[in-house]
């Protein structure tokens, strides 16, 4: 599995400056990922990495009305 290093170092990625650079390889890591799943298995993998972030950090999401 690559790392954010390799994809910091990818040719897409290389020529970018450093801000940007870095968010567009995590957003490769996350399609690598991601990519070979089904709409089902991807939704549970976002809602896992929501999960895992609020417990982490302690971030407390409200659920729009219109979503519940």
């Amino acid at each position: 599995m690559k790392t954010l290093s390799d994809y910091m170092n990818d040719s897409s990625v290389a020529h970018l400056q450093m801000p940007l650079r870095e968010v567009k390889a995590i957003r490769l890591m996350k399609y690598e990922k991601t990519k070979d799943m089904t709409p089902a298995e991807r939704v549970a993998c976002t809602n896992k990495s929501i999960e895992e972030a609020q417990e982490k950090y302690g971030f407390k999401f409200k659920i729009a009305a219109s979503a519940k």
